[in-house]
Order: structure tokens, then C-alpha cells, then sequence
């Protein structure tokens, strides 16, 4: 139960944070806070303050004006701070991480009773790692041997290393001027020179590695363990969580979880679990791997050493692996010439992810082989990491410090291939969804390679057992976690609890005398893609306002492009596309042809229906160009697809549909952003007035004022 002390905290918070905004309460907002609160409040805790019982997950859909970064923060975190539990607020994009950092948590601290204290978390990939740093600066030569070539990603040309860059944040550093925080560095950063300089949990030796004291990651994650509420972003929880949790964030069953953006969990999941492998790159790569170990092995002080005896076991094991990979390849080429594979149909998925017997059983004997040669690898890593207890034998403490973060490297790329390798070996259990597994012919000629690719088609099970199951308590809120009116799609994809607690939250917006929604008379169906392109020219040329900001949203590239090329010269002299330059540049410069009162148009796919924030006088007309139906080329969807059918199912009502529907409100939602803003809705697709599923699709949409 909520005790009577922390339910006045809160409610003498929100009035507080309503009367700093002159704002009146809100129905909705007020629904969100009482169910956020009473779920987390009823978990009850065991002697040891662990969490007994399972209705420990609230799962809010909120609408755009709820305000439902300060309903979750007003209710987790006094509540989080009674039951001694962190609170971690997780997001899916930066500019939400950055409103809640910079706006909503000190504002909540500024102008209400509420004390706590926050940090952000990221991951190690953000921070400099300094003994990367001291390679370039103490030896020019480390620095650009290509000693590795082929075996680090990081490889690096003798040209190619920004010696001044490095020795400016050297200085930087010493004269505390920086923290090590890539986001904190004041110039301009390309990629690959901050990638030689970052470390990942495989290479880092942590409490063994002599800047342990001063490493600007370590640092950062002694603040999560003073702070209260931890910002981070869905991908470094599951990061942690793939680590067992507790490796970069506090522990799941010590920790409650915020979602914001909620409905991108379940995708990200899954891109977490998904491995894919090429053939004859591997084999490449382990005989660049034996080479540079025989160079580890001249540098040892005693060949008798436990190194130096692995090391000798090791070119065998290499070779085991070798030649089983080669009987895959042997294996595998009559079956891609039987498919027909080439560079056009270069892909082949194998039905319900069932792979040839012969493939499956090759497959466990290579899992079993990298996971031996891993261990190896392990093995050396960890003698080297004796050295500066003075344990280790055969090896120098300057060889260890060298050669331990290459280790982390091969480390990483062997338990990848071990993962990818336990998918093909690994039958599926018939009572949960199939793993997808697929082939791809890459390449030609003599670059020509073979890769095999896996992963699960749904996160329900793995979120289920790693997070759900072993966190203290979650909220999960989104504007769009129903498709269709409910709660289905985002229940099957995340494995959200059955007891979990539900709400939806309409949108405060008058959707009805705001926003009109216009479906027009096309002739076309956009199957007919030419006729379709034709009529939305036409169209856009007529409805397209020179003086005011439009938005068209496209579902292809080609269609977009076609359509660029054939409007007219009026709306050519406006118009910015997307990936012609940054996002971040593009949107910038629509909204300065709005501020000089000049007339603005956007044409974007996928990535501009969601997240893309143009109140007021920046989007007033926003056109869609088709049903935003998912192409059914990728694997995991299409072994779903079959998955479902197989079970009785309708693929195209079950997912088709629920998914488009989701990405329709997502499209459409990019019009109002206010209770101020009003505009016009256009979606060229006469399919929702000719199929039956156009109503659904319409229902499911806020209720604009229909033409």
C-alpha cells in the first residue's frame, strides 16, 4: 500500500510543479500519476528488501500534451527513495535524454520539495579510455603498427592518426579541462578517432589496469552509485542486462525501470540477439589470429608458463575450427546452386528457422570449438591480469598492459561467433516462437562469402526472463504502445507481465477542431507504383502552400525521389530531402525559412514520422504518402509471419495491420505538438476508403475532423 506520508509528498509536489507553470491539473496526467504510484507502491518487500509478488509493472499509453515525463518522475521517485531502490529512467532517443537531464529533473528539484540527486549513464564506447591514449602519446610507433592488420577493427594507417587531436586532450586532461566524456569535448570529433580511443567491457581490465583511479568511465560510474535516479537509454540497459546486470547500472532486482519511448524496447531486444557471420571472413580472420598469437608467444620470459602452454594448444584449436567451418562451406555450396542464389536473389530463409540436419550438427561442433578457443583466449587474458599482482607467469607487466585490451578484442568477435553458432545448433523448443536463420550470398568473384545470420522473431521471452522477472518494478509509457485501439501487439513483442497494470491516456488536444484529415480520390493503388508517383505529383503541386511548412512522409526512397524529380519548379525551389544533409542541419534550415516568414517543404521516409518536433507555424500541413505497411523482406519478420500462420493465425491482421496502424499515429502525430497548433492531415492511399481494414486503421487514429 502507499503509505498516507509519501502519497501528500506527491501531491504537494504536483500542485508545487503546477503553480511554477501557471498550469491547471490535468485529467490525464493526474490518471498517470495515481497508477504509476499505486502499482510501485503496492510492491511488498521481503526481510532482505526484495520484492514479493508480481504485479510490479505499470504499462501507460500517454498522448502527445499529457505530460508524462513529470507524472513518472512526481511518482517513481519518492516512491523508489522509500523502498531504497534506484530509479533508472531509460530513453530511445537523445533529445528526450536531454529534456529530462536539462529541464524536467532540475525543475522538479527547483521548484518542489522532492530531494534527490541524478546523473547520467552511458557506456564505456562515451569515455576515453587512458591507456589508449598514452599508446599514441608514448609510442608513435604502437601507434601506427600494422602489426594486427586484419585482426582489429581499429587497425590504423601510418597516415591516419590525428597525433594533434590526441595530444590536445592529453593536455586537456592534465589541465582538467576535460573529463574524458566524448560528449563533453568541445571541437569536432570524427569517428574512427574516438574509436581507437574507447574501450568495451571485453577489453577493459578495470581494478587491474594502472589508470584505474582516474578512468573517466569508472569515474562516471561511482556517480551512479551516490545518485537516485540514473538517466540512460534502452540500449545500455540491455546491455547490462545481456551482462547479468549490475555491470555498467545498478542490479534489475535493486533497481525500478522508466521506459520513455517504450514501444522501440521490444526491436531494440531483439537487435541485441540477432548474430551474423561470414564463412570465409572467419576463416581469414582465425589465420591472422594464429599469426599474431606466435607473436605474443616470442615475447614470453618462460615458454613453460601457463601461456606459453596455451598458446602452443592453440593454432590446433584454431585449425579444428577452420576445418569445420570449411565443411560448412563445402557443405552449403551445392545447396546455394540448387536455390539459385545470385547477386539479384542473393538471400535464402530457411522455413520456420529449420536448418539442414547436416548444418544443425556442424553447427554444435562449431559452437563447441569457439567456445573452447574463447576460453583459451580467456585463459591467457587472465594470467595477464595476474601480472600486477605478481602471479602471472611468462609474461612482462608491459607485455600484459599491451596485449590485454587486443585480447578483449578477440574475446568479443569469439563470443559473437559462439552466440551465431549455438543459434544454428540449438533446436527450438516447439511451445515458444522459432528462431529466424537465414543465409546471404555476398560479394562476387573471388570476394565472394557466404554469411549466415539468426535471431529470435520475438524479445517477449528474453525481456520476460531478463528484465520482468528480475527487476524490482517498470514503467513502460509511450504515446503509441496500443495498435488498433489496444494493447495486443506491444504485449505479444515484449513479454510484459499478464499482471501487469494498463492504462491509456488520451491526448488533451481538440484533435476534432485542430486537425483535419483528408483522404483524396486517388485512381492509383500504391501497388502501381508509377500511376501512384504520377498522382501524388499532381497532387502535391496542387495543395503544396508556398508560404507555409509541409511535411510528405514517404515509405520508400525511390518514391520519394521520383516525386522530387517530377514536381514542379515552384515546390523544387523549398524543398529539402532527407539524406541530402544531417537531419539535425535539414530541420534547421526549415525552420529558418519559417522564422523569415518564407515557405518551407519537407520530404522524409521512416525516421522523420517519429520524434520530429515542428510546433506551431513549422508544420501545418503534413502528407503521407501511403499506408505505412513494413516491406516482408526482412528474415525475423517474415519467420514471424510464418510462425503466426502456422498457429491458425492471420499474419496480415495480427501484424501487418497492428503495425501499420502504430505508424500511422506515429505519422499523423508529427502535426499537432500543442494545444495551439491546428493543420491538415493528408494521406494519399484510397485503400482506407476501399479495404475493410481502411476503417480499422482510421478508428485507431486521434479523432481528426474527417473530409
Amino acid at each position: 500500500m502507499l503509505s498516507d506520508k509519501i502519497k501528500n509528498e506527491i501531491q504537494s509536489a504536483y500542485r508545487a510543479s503546477l503553480e511554477s507553470k501557471g498550469h491547471k491539473p490535468r485529467v490525464g496526467q493526474r490518471q498517470m500519476i495515481a497508477t504509476i504510484a499505486r502499482t510501485l507502491g503496492g510492491i511488498k518487500q521481503g526481510t532482505e528488501g526484495e520484492r514479493l509478488g508480481e504485479k510490479h509493472v505499470a504499462v501507460v499509453e500517454a498522448g502527445t500534451g499529457t505530460g508524462k515525463t513529470l507524472s513518472y518522475c512526481l511518482s517513481a521517485i519518492p516512491i523508489a527513495k522509500a523502498k531504497g531502490v534506484k530509479l533508472v529512467i531509460s530513453t530511445a532517443t537523445v533529445a528526450l535524454q536531454e529534456q529530462i537531464l536539462f529541464k524536467e529533473l532540475p525543475d522538479l528539484l527547483e521548484h518542489t520539495e522532492v530531494a534527490f540527486r541524478y546523473t547520467l549513464a552511458k557506456g564505456r564506447g562515451r569515455y576515453l579510455c587512458l591507456n589508449k591514449l598514452e599508446d599514441f602519446m608514448g609510442s608513435e610507433e604502437l601507434a601506427t603498427d600494422d602489426m594486427f592488420a586484419g585482426l582489429l577493427e581499429q587497425h590504423l594507417q601510418t597516415d591516419d592518426v590525428n597525433t594533434a587531436l590526441y595530444q590536445k586532450m592529453d593536455e586537456a586532461l592534465k589541465n582538467s579541462d576535460w573529463d574524458g566524456d566524448k560528449d563533453n569535448w568541445e571541437g569536432i570529433l570524427r569517428d574512427q578517432d574516438w574509436r581507437r580511443l574507447t574501450t568495451d567491457h571485453q577489453q577493459c581490465t578495470n581494478r587491474n589496469c594502472a589508470n584505474f583511479s582516474a578512468c573517466p568511465f569508472f569515474k562516471a560510474r561511482a556517480e551512479i552509485e551516490t545518485a537516485d535516479v540514473i538517466v540512460a537509454n534502452h540500449d545500455l540497459v540491455l546491455a547490462d542486462l545481456s551482462l547479468g546486470g549490475g555491470a555498467i547500472l545498478t542490479p534489475p532486482d535493486e533497481t525500478i525501470y522508466v521506459f520513455d519511448e517504450g514501444h522501440h524496447l521490444p526491436d531494440k531486444a531483439i537487435g541485441h540477439f540477432r548474430h551474423e557471420i561470414r564463412l570465409q571472413g572467419s576463416i581469414s580472420w582465425l589465420r591472422q589470429l594464429e599469426k599474431n598469437l606466435l607473436t605474443l608467444k616470442q615475447e614470453l620470459t618462460q615458454e613453460v608458463s601457463l601461456t606459453g602452454q596455451l598458446l602452443m594448444k592453440i593454432p590446433q584449436q584454431i585449425q579444428t575450427v577452420v576445418n569445420f567451418i570449411q565443411y560448412v562451406q563445402q557443405g552449403l555450396a551445392p545447396y546455394i546452386q540448387q536455390l539459385g542464389l545470385d547477386l539479384e536473389n542473393n538471400q535464402h530463409r530457411f522455413e520456420f528457422g529449420v536448418v539442414p540436419e547436416e548444418l544443425r550438427q556442424l553447427a554444435y561442433s562449431l559452437s563447441t570449438s569457439y567456445q573452447k578457443l574463447f576460453g583459451q583466449i580467456e585463459s591467457i587474458q587472465d594470467e595477464c591480469k595476474k601480472v600486477k599482482q605478481n602471479e602471472g607467469m611468462g609474461v612482462t607487466q608491459e607485455t600484459a598492459e599491451n596485449w590485454q585490451p587486443i585480447l578483449g578484442v578477440i574475446l568479443g568477435r569469439l563470443e559473437q561467433a559462439v552466440e551465431l553458432w549455438r543459434l544454428y545448433s540449438h533446436q527450438d523448443d516447439l511451445n515458444y516462437p522459432p528462431n529466424a536463420r537465414w543465409l546471404e550470398v555476398v560479394g562476387q568473384g573471388l570476394e565472394q562469402d557466404i554469411e549466415l545470420g539468426a535471431s529470435p522473431i520475438l524479445a517477449a521471452h528474453t525481456l520476460r526472463m531478463q528484465l520482468w522477472d528480475k527487476c524490482f518494478g517498470a514503467v513502460v509509457t509511450s504515446a503509441t504502445l496500443t495498435a488498433l485501439n489496444q494493447f495486443n501487439r506491444f504485449n505479444m513483442r515484449s513479454g510484459v507481465p499478464r499482471e501487469s497494470e494498463y492504462l491509456r491516456v488520451l491526448s488533451p488536444f481538440d484533435f476534432a477542431n485542430k486537425a483535419e484529415l483528408i483522404v483524396p480520390d486517388f485512381v492509383s493503388e500504391p501497388n502501381k507504383a508509377d500511376d501512384h508517383t504520377k498522382e501524388i505529383v499532381q497532387y502535391l503541386n496542387k495543395h503544396i502552400d508556398l508560404t507555409q511548412g509541409s511535411l510528405v512522409l514517404f515509405s520508400s526512397r525511390k518514391q520519394m525521389e521520383s516525386v522530387a524529380d517530377q514536381v514542379n519548379d515552384s515546390l523544387k525551389a523549398i524543398l529539402l530531402i532527407q539524406g541530402e544533409q544531417s537531419k539535425r542541419i535539414i530541420l534547421d534550415s526549415h525552420k529558418e525559412r519559417l522564422d523569415k516568414d518564407k515557405g518551407s517543404l519537407l520530404f522524409g521516409l521512416a525516421s522523420f514520422a517519429e520524434g520530429v518536433d515542428l510546433p506551431g507555424k513549422y508544420l501545418t500541413r503534413v502528407f503521407i504518402a501511403k499506408i505505412p505497411f513494413s516491406v516482408p523482406d526482412d528474415p525475423v519478420e517474415a519467420t514471424l509471419a510464418e510462425w503466426i500462420q502456422k498457429r491458425g493465425g492471420n499474419p496480415f491482421m495480427e501484424i501487418s495491420i497492428p503495425d501499420a496502424s502504430l505508424k500511422l499515429v506515429q505519422a499523423t502525430g508529427r502535426l499537432l505538438r500543442s494545444e495551439s497548433d491546428e493543420g491538415e492531415i493528408h494521406i494519399m492511399d484510397k485503400r482506407l476508403k476501399t479495404k475493410r481494414y481502411g476503417s480499422q486503421l482510421i478508428a485507431s487514429l486521434p479523432p481528426y475532423k474527417m473530409r
